[in-house]
């Protein structure tokens, strides 16, 4: 089975410029946890975008969407960050006949203390095992877009 992994930037991916005394989205952090879980399974990665969801748009969005609708693969893993990755899960819907599972994490890959480690695999076996679909796998648990939303306050998702 290959899964086609598209990145778009987030906090799983931002990197600390001392310099600058901040974070930045950086390289997609996701091929190095990729090789340091030793994974067996086929994949291809394509980096969108490399932005805090924040500064996401309408066409980001579009660009995203068309991007996967187009792809011949039919397993879908979206990196992106939490602050609007449900709004981003809503503008896929309608496209079918695949799964396709967005994830990312409240902490940047780089750290020592991150989620981003956990969150991939779980939605790595989420785009393996849901049928196909629309899916945010985040803090061990599969949530529907449409009933899903992150509490900023207690740093996890939530369905509503």
């Amino acid at each position: 089975m290959k899964i086609k992994i598209y990145t778009t930037g987030g906090t799983i991916d931002k990197i600390y410029f001392d310099q600058k005394s901040e974070f930045q989205v950086g390289e997609p952090q996701i091929v190095e946890l990729l090789r340091e879980a030793n994974i067996t399974f086929d994949y291809e990665l394509e980096s969108l975008m490399r932005k805090d969801s924040l500064d996401m748009d309408d066409a980001d969005r579009a660009l995203i969407a068309e991007r996967i609708r187009q792809d011949p693969d039919s397993r879908i893993l979206l990196t992106h960050g939490t602050d609007t990755m449900v709004e981003t899960a809503r503008a896929l819907l309608g496209i079918e006949g695949k799964t396709i599972v967005l994830v990312g994490s409240m902490q940047p890959a780089r750290l020592r203390y991150s989620d981003a480690v956990f969150n991939i695999g779980y939605a790595i076996a989420t785009v393996q095992m849901m049928p196909p679909g629309i899916y945010v796998a985040m803090n061990g648990q599969v949530f529907d877009p449409l009933h899903a939303r992150k509490n900023v306050a207690a740093h996890r998702f939530e369905a509503v």
